[in-house]
């Protein structure tokens, strides 16, 4: 009965919240420790076995475990009314399709004799898993482009055995209980008429071979975890969060499937200076109140070098000028985006007595009577 079954996730040993490669782990941890071919004989081993085996097959699929997250293991038990399969240990039986919830056409099928769920042979090759990575860089890095090196774990067929999972000098052998095909069918009568059921083997784990020597380098999984590292191109113009797919340097595939791939997700540093929007830049700088007034050129930083900007008489404050194709070059392309200068100008704080007196000049030539002509004096603190 369901109320009797462990939490799935506490039979992984993992956190509801884990991750897809969490729970990849702790089965293939928890499937070599309970493996019938190191525990011949041991029936609690074995009862281990099928359930490490029934958990994962849960947890491993997004939409079993998404049911099994709002519903328990009701979800799955047919006199819970929770819309589940024909229930064996494997968690699911025969009503067919990638979720364990087939069709009506697959129900009456396995109620009066039909051929039950289909499970995909299991020495076929698969591909392996594709692997995410984090690389931080810095603002001139991503324009410019440049090489990184990155460090990460993959999953790699062992060297021993060659992914056999068999010491070296010997072979799985074809699995007696299932034949070969990972699966076992049985049978049932009911008032309806037979029910045939499909489910992962429990001699083999599902595999289709019985290994009898395990290779001690991967204690019989075929599999090793192993830290690698990989110089990596960064192309310039590569913006914040946009990621970069490495073909074949995921998870080794399985049974001669190709290679998964390595998707490097990159983050850009902000600059103290510059602002970036697309493959433009954006950028303040201060200006003279004389240069506003009588124009002139001003040094402006770019990404590489200083450029002269002309600066014309008059220049309101906030005015923002285009220097045409100083921004970033835009990904995949030999074209640059722009940089736009956004001018503010300097009042000064404190003037000498001879700035000041050219100041009231000025104003005074310019019409402003407000104008303070004499420098305050200083007051006393009681004046």
């Amino acid at each position: 009965m369901a109320e009797n079954k462990r939490d799935y996730y506490e039979v992984l040993g993992v956190s509801k919240t884990a991750s897809d490669d969490e729970i990849k782990s702790a089965f293939r941890r928890m499937a070599k420790q309970y493996h019938p071919d190191l525990h011949p004989n041991d029936k609690e081993a074995e009862a281990k076995f099928k359930e490490v085996n029934e958990a994962y097959e849960v947890l491993s699929n997004a939409d079993k475990r998404a049911k099994y997250d709002q519903f328990g293991h009701a979800a799955f038990d047919p006199t819970a009314g929770g819309g589940g399969g024909s229930y064996g240990w494997s968690g699911f039986g025969g009503f067919g399709g990638s979720s364990g919830f087939g069709g009506f056409g697959d129900i009456f099928s396995d109620f009066f004799g039909g051929g039950g769920s289909s499970r995909a042979n299991p020495n076929a090759p698969m591909r392996g898993e594709n692997l995410r990575q984090n690389l931080t860089i810095s603002f001139e890095e991503a324009a410019f482009g440049c090489e990184k090196e990155v460090q990460y774990r993959r999953e790699e067929n062992c060297s021993e055995c060659g992914g056999s999972g068999a010491a070296p000098g010997t072979q799985p052998q074809t699995c007696p209980t299932c034949g070969g095909r990972g699966t076992v069918t049985r049978v049932q009568n009911t008032i309806l008429g037979s029910m045939q059921t499909t489910a992962p083997c429990s001699a083999c784990g599902g595999t289709g071979r019985i290994v009898k020597d395990p290779c001690k380098s991967c204690g019989g999984s075929g599999r090793t975890r192993n830290y690698v590292k990989r110089k990596i191109k960064i192309p310039a113009g590569i913006d914040d969060g946009q990621t970069i797919r490495v073909s074949g340097a995921g998870d080794d595939g399985v049974n001669g499937g190709p290679k998964g791939d390595l998707h490097i997700s990159i983050r850009v540093k902000p600059h103290k200076r510059f602002i970036r929007d697309g493959a433009d830049i954006h950028q303040n700088i201060e200006i003279p109140v004389t240069t506003a007034m009588l124009g002139g050129s001003v040094n402006v930083p770019t990404l590489d070098k200083d450029v002269k900007l002309t600066v014309p008489e008059g220049t309101p404050a906030q005015k923002t000028f285009r220097m045409k194709g100083f921004g970033i070059q835009k990904l995949n392309s030999q074209e640059k985006g722009d940089m736009y200068v956004n001018v503010t100008v300097g009042i000064p704080k404190k003037l000498t007595e001879k700035e000041r007196e050219l100041v009231v000049k000025l104003a005074e030539e310019m019409g402003d009577g407000g104008a303070q002509k004499t420098k305050p004096k200083k007051r006393g603190l009681f004046k």
